[in-house]
C-alpha cells in the first residue's frame, strides 16, 4: 500500500449538464501530497484537442489572450475553499464554454507519483423551463378574514432536451426573507417547511397537482401568520453520472399578495373597582370583518391572577351558538347585539376581586348543513377590586397587673373601643406581639407571641408555645370587646414592649371569613428594676496537718445577696499538679450535690475507693466534704464551685448566680523511696518470625522496701514511627493483682507479658512481622504499703523508649521460589531436548542421494 500511494486530483465525474445563461461551478481538489500544506491549481479547457489556458492560483500570466477580458471582468475567477480544494465559476455560461475543463496541479512531490490533473465534461443545454402565475387580476391580491381559506396557483413546465425533474416549493416572505412553507420534491415527495409540519399533517396546508402543469397551494383555517407576499419556486434536477440529483437552475414568480383580517375580543372596561354589595357589569364586543352568517359562542372566566392558564381559571358563564346560556344564580349573560355579550355580577363580595376574561369562538355554516369553528380568541384580562365595607373602631391597650419583681404575674387587657359600622356578619380576633427593647438604637422585630383566626382558634408563635403549653402564659377573651394576656410568673427575659393587633373579619356569600381590617394599638413597656445577685464562697481545711492514708476534710461557707430564697448546688474539683498524666487537663470534678440534695460522682474513677469521697449539707448555707484513706496521687487544689438558685414559676428553679471558692492545697511531705524505669534488650535488630525480648527494669533509691511492701502496674506501649510523631498503641498491660490484659491485633504475630523478679516485667513478640517495628517503653505506676496498712499510690513513671527494628530474612524469601524455578526450567529442557529429538529421529528425516565421486590420485607435476 505504501508502494502505491501518490498525488490524486479529483474533479466530478461528467458529463456537468448546465444550463445556458446561469452559474457554473466546478471543484477541483488535490490529496496524498506532500510539500506545503497550500497547493496551486491551473485550469485549461478545449473543445477539441488543443486546451487553452484559463486562470491560476499562483501565475498572474497564465490566462491565454481569448480568457484575459471574461477573467478581468470576473466573469470567471477561482474561489479558493481550502488549501487543497478550489472552484472554477463561470458566470452566464455560453454555448462556446462547452468542452473539456483540466484541473492541474503544480509538483512539490519529492517523487513523482500519482496523478497531477484531471478532466471534466461541460455540457451546455438551452433554458427550457418557464414558470407563471394565475392569470385571473384578482389573485395577485387576497384580502380574507380570518378562520377562511385560499388557494393559489401557478404553472411551471420545461422542455429541456435532456431528462430533468421539477422541484415545485411555495414560500412566503417573513420580512427580508423568504420561508417555505410545502415542496414536491424532484423525487415526487412533500416536504413541508419549518414551523408547517402540524398543520401539514392535519390538512389545513395542501399542495396539489392539476391540468396544463399547474400547481395548487391550498390553505385552510388562515390566520394571521398566514398573511404576506406568495411566490413559487421551481427548480430543475437531472441526474449526474454518479446517480447523484444535480440543481441546473431554478426560477421563482410571485403569485399574490395575502391579508388576514384579525379577529378581536375586548372587554369594554379596563380596570374595574366596585364596592361590596354593589353590581358589576362587563361587556364582552367581538371585533371582525366577517358579513356572512356565522354564530359566536362565548365563555366568561375568572381567575384569582392575570398568569393563570384556561385549565387554571373558573368557568362563570357561557352562551354557544344556539344562544343556550348556562344556569346561574347570582350572575347573569345577555346578548346584547350581534357582537357584544354583557355579564352582570350581582352583590359582590371581596372574594370577587380578580381577573375576568371572556372568550369567543366563531362558527360559520358549510355546505352540508354542519357547522364550522373557523377562529377562537381569549381577551386580555380586566382587573376587578371589590372594596369590603371596613368598620370604624380603635383599640386600647392597658396594663392591669405591673410586676415588680421577677416571677410576679403580669397582665395585659386589649380592648375595642368606639366601634361603628360592626353589624352582625363582622367579628374581631386578636393577635399579641414582642418586641425586645435595646439601648442601641438598633432595630429590634417583633415577635409574634399568639393570633386568633376567624373562627377563634388559638395559634401560638415559638416565642410562647412552650410556656402556653405549661400554663404559663394565659391567652383569653374576657368580653366581646376586650381580649386578654396573663404571664403567671414573669421573668427578666419578658421584659419589653407589648402591643395587640384587632383584626376585623367580614362573611361572605358562602359563610367564609374574609380580614376586612387590622388596627393596632399603642405599645406597653413591662420593666421593673432589679440590682445585680452577688454570691461569696470561702473554703475552710479543718485539719491544717494530715499524711497519706489519713482523712481529708474540708467545709465551704455561702452567702448571697439580692437573691429571693436561694438554694444552692455544689461542686468539688480538683486541680492536679502538671505531671499527673491521668488528667492532661489539669481539673477533675468529683462530686456534686444539687439544690435538691441529690449527690452524685461526676469524674471520680478509682473503683478501689468509691465510698472513698462523700459531699454532705451542714447547714442551708455549710457544706462538708471529706475525702478518707488519701493516696499521694490525690495532691493538688480542691476548691468548691457554688451555684445559686431562685424559685421559678410553676415550681422550676432558675439559676441565678455562679461563684468560686477560694483553693485548698493537699501537699503529701513524705521520705519515701523514688522509683525509676527503664527498658532493655539484648537484641533491639531482629529478623521476621524470631521472638523479641524487651525487659523493663525498675530501680528504686532512697529507703529500702521489703518486696510484699511495694507493687506495680506495668503497661507496654508502641509508637509505629521512628520519629514518636503518631499515638501510641497499647500491647499488654499487668497489674498490681497479676492480672495481664493484652490490647487486639491484627497480625500473626503474638505478645506476651511476665513478671520474672520484684522489679523486672518481660515482654515478649512472638514470631514478629515487620509491623511490630517501633519505639517501645513502659509505663509503671507503684504502689507503696504504708506503716498503717493502707495502699499509697504513687506517680506514674515512663521508661525511655527503645527502637525495635524488623528485618526481612532474604534467602529465606527467596529460597523456594529459586528452588522451584530451577526445577521447572530442567523440567522444560528435557522436555524440549526430547522433543527435539523425536523430531528430528522420526518427523523430519530426509534421505539425502549423494552422487558417487571417483578416486584418482594426483600426479605430479613431472609426469604431467
Amino acid at each position: 500500500l505504501a508502494l502505491c500511494r501518490g498525488r490524486v486530483v479529483r474533479v466530478p465525474k461528467g458529463p456537468l449538464i448546465r444550463v445556458l445563461g446561469t452559474e457554473v461551478v466546478i471543484p477541483c481538489s488535490v490529496s496524498d501530497y506532500d510539500g506545503p500544506s497550500e497547493q496551486n491549481f491551473d485550469w485549461e479547457f478545449s473543445r477539441e484537442t488543443d486546451f487553452v489556458r484559463i486562470v491560476s492560483t499562483w501565475d498572474s500570466t497564465f490566462t491565454s489572450e481569448e480568457y484575459q477580458k471574461r477573467v478581468g471582468h470576473g466573469d470567471i475567477k477561482l474561489r479558493r475553499s481550502s488549501n487543497d480544494a478550489v472552484e472554477l465559476v463561470i458566470r452566464n455560461i455560453q454555448p462556446t464554454d462547452q468542452g473539456r475543463y483540466k484541473c492541474s496541479t503544480p509538483s512539490t512531490d519529492a517523487t513523482v507519483q500519482g496523478n497531477y490533473d484531471a478532466e471534466v465534461q461541460v455540457k451546455v443545454i438551452s433554458d427550457g423551463l418557464s414558470v407563471s402565475g394565475s392569470k385571473a387580476r384578482s389573485s395577485t391580491s387576497l384580502r380574507l378574514p380570518e378562520g377562511d381559506s385560499f388557494k393559489l396557483r401557478c404553472s411551471a413546465i420545461s422542455n429541456s432536451p435532456e431528462h430533468t425533474h421539477l422541484q415545485v416549493t411555495w414560500q412566503i416572505r417573513s420580512g427580508s426573507t423568504w420561508q417555505d412553507i410545502l415542496s414536491l420534491t424532484h423525487e415526487g415527495k412533500f416536504q413541508p417547511g419549518v414551523g408547517y409540519e402540524e398543520r401539514y399533517r392535519n390538512g389545513d396546508i395542501r399542495l396539489d397537482t392539476g391540468a396544463n402543469d399547474t400547481y395548487r397551494l391550498s390553505v385552510s383555517q388562515a390566520s394571521s401568520v398566514d398573511g404576506g407576499a406568495y411566490r413559487c419556486l421551481v427548480s430543475e434536477w437531472v441526474r449526474g453520472a454518479d446517480s447523484s440529483w444535480q440543481k441546473i437552475q431554478e426560477k421563482s414568480v410571485e403569485i399574490a399578495s395575502v391579508a388576514i383580517q384579525r379577529t378581536d375580543v375586548v372587554i369594554s372596561t379596563s380596570n374595574v373597582s366596585v364596592t361590596e354589595r354593589d353590581s358589576l357589569d362587563l361587556t364582552c364586543n367581538i371585533t371582525t370583518d366577517r358579513s356572512g352568517i356565522f354564530q359566536a359562542e362565548v365563555m366568561w372566566y375568572f381567575s384569582a391572577s392575570p398568569d393563570d392558564t384556561l385549565s387554571d381559571a373558573q368557568i362563570l358563564l357561557s352562551v354557544d351558538r344556539d344562544s343556550v346560556v348556562s344556569d346561574s344564580t347570582l350572575i347573569s349573560l345577555s346578548h346584547v347585539d350581534r357582537n357584544s355579550y354583557r355579564l352582570l355580577v350581582r352583590d359582590v363580595d371581596v372574594e370577587d376581586s380578580g381577573y375576568y376574561f371572556c372568550q369567543a369562538a366563531i362558527w360559520v355554516p358549510l355546505h352540508n348543513g354542519s357547522w364550522h369553528k373557523v377562529v377562537e380568541r381569549t381577551s386580555a384580562p380586566v382587573n376587578v377590586v371589590v372594596t369590603a365595607l371596613e368598620p370604624d373602631y380603635e383599640v386600647f391597650l392597658n396594663v392591669s397587673k405591673m410586676p415588680k419583681f421577677s416571677d410576679d404575674p403580669t397582665e395585659l387587657n386589649c380592648r375595642i373601643t368606639n366601634a361603628q359600622d360592626t353589624e352582625a356578619n363582622i367579628r374581631f380576633t386578636v393577635s399579641w406581639y414582642y418586641r425586645k427593647r435595646l439601648r442601641s438604637d438598633d432595630v429590634v422585630t417583633e415577635e409574634l407571641m399568639a393570633t386568633m383566626d376567624a373562627d377563634w382558634t388559638l395559634l401560638l408563635g415559638d416565642r410562647s408555645r412552650e410556656r402556653t403549653q405549661n400554663g404559663e402564659i394565659i391567652f383569653s377573651k374576657k368580653a366581646v370587646d376586650t381580649f386578654s394576656l396573663r404571664i403567671q410568673w414573669t421573668s427578666e427575659s419578658d421584659r419589653g414592649d407589648y402591643f395587640c393587633v384587632i383584626s376585623a373579619w367580614s362573611r361572605h356569600r358562602n359563610n367564609s371569613w374574609v380580614k376586612s381590617k387590622d388596627v393596632t394599638s399603642a405599645s406597653v413597656n413591662i420593666f421593673w428594676a432589679t440590682q445585680d445577685y452577688m454570691l461569696t464562697v470561702e473554703a475552710v481545711k479543718l485539719k491544717p496537718f494530715f499524711v497519706a492514708g489519713h482523712t481529708f476534710e474540708m467545709t465551704c461557707k455561702v452567702s448571697s445577696k439580692n437573691i429571693k430564697t436561694p438554694r444552692y448546688s455544689v461542686l468539688i474539683t480538683a486541680e492536679k499538679p502538671l505531671t499527673d498524666q491521668s488528667n492532661p487537663n489539669g481539673t477533675t470534678r468529683i462530686i456534686s450535690l444539687n439544690q435538691d440534695s441529690v449527690v452524685r460522682l461526676e469524674d471520680w474513677t478509682d473503683q478501689t475507693r468509691v465510698d472513698g469521697v462523700v459531699l454532705e449539707k451542714v447547714q442551708e448555707n455549710e457544706f462538708r466534704y471529706r475525702m478518707y484513706q488519701t493516696q499521694i496521687s490525690d495532691a493538688g487544689l480542691y476548691r468548691c464551685v457554688v451555684t445559686a438558685w431562685s424559685p421559678g414559676g410553676g415550681g422550676m428553679w432558675r439559676e441565678a448566680v455562679n461563684g468560686l471558692s477560694n483553693p485548698i492545697q493537699i501537699d503529701f511531705q513524705t521520705s519515701g523511696p523514688v522509683f525509676n524505669a527503664s527498658v532493655h534488650s539484648d537484641n533491639p535488630t531482629i529478623y521476621q518470625g524470631e521472638l523479641a525480648d524487651l525487659l523493663c527494669i525498675i530501680t528504686m533509691e532512697g529507703m529500702a522496701l521489703e518486696p510484699d511492701d511495694m507493687s506495680f502496674d506495668v503497661s507496654w506501649f508502641a509508637v509505629r514511627s521512628f520519629a514518636l510523631d503518631r499515638e501510641p498503641v497499647l500491647l499488654a498491660s499487668l497489674d498490681r493483682r497479676g492480672i495481664v490484659t493484652q490490647s487486639r491485633r491484627n497480625g500473626s504475630s503474638d505478645v506476651s507479658l511476665e513478671r520474672i523478679s520484684p522489679l523486672e516485667f518481660r515482654l515478649r513478640v512472638h514470631s514478629c512481622e515487620d509491623h511490630d517495628f517501633g519505639n517501645h517503653y513502659c509505663v509503671v505506676t507503684p504502689w507503696v504499703r504504708s506503716p498503717t496498712g493502707v495502699w499509697q499510690r504513687e506517680p506514674n513513671i515512663k521508661a525511655k523508649p527503645i527502637f525495635l527494628s524488623v528485618k526481612m530474612d532474604v534467602l529465606n524469601a527467596f529460597k523456594y521460589p529459586l528452588l522451584i524455578g530451577i526445577g521447572l526450567a530442567t523440567v522444560i529442557g528435557l522436555l524440549s531436548c526430547l522433543i527435539g529429538y523425536c523430531s528430528s529421529r522420526w518427523c523430519c528425516k530426509k534421505e539425502v542421494q549423494e552422487t558417487r565421486r571417483e578416486r584418482r590420485r594426483l600426479m605430479s607435476m613431472e609426469m604431467d
